[in-house]
């Protein structure tokens, strides 16, 4: 019974990892994007090959590496 449990928990973790590595494989890294933000509340998501997107990004990169040093 023990032997079985072990065997048990192993595939368990198994398959928590094998399932960890397909999500972040298929997720991948976060996609570069611009959002702005309207005092109304209200949000525009601009993103690579768009043509706002397209002006947007090399600022907003500008922008990120000014602040980050």
């Amino acid at each position: 019974m023990r032997a079985r449990r072990a065997v048990a928990a192993l595939g368990l973790v198994a398959g928590a990892v094998a399932a960890s590595a397909y999500w972040l494989r298929h997720t991948g890294s976060p996609s570069e994007h611009v959002d702005v933000y309207f005092a109304d509340g209200s949000m525009v998501l601009f993103v690579p090959g768009s043509p706002e997107g397209d002006k947007l990004l090399p600022i907003a990169r500008r922008v990120l590496a000014a602040a980050r040093g």
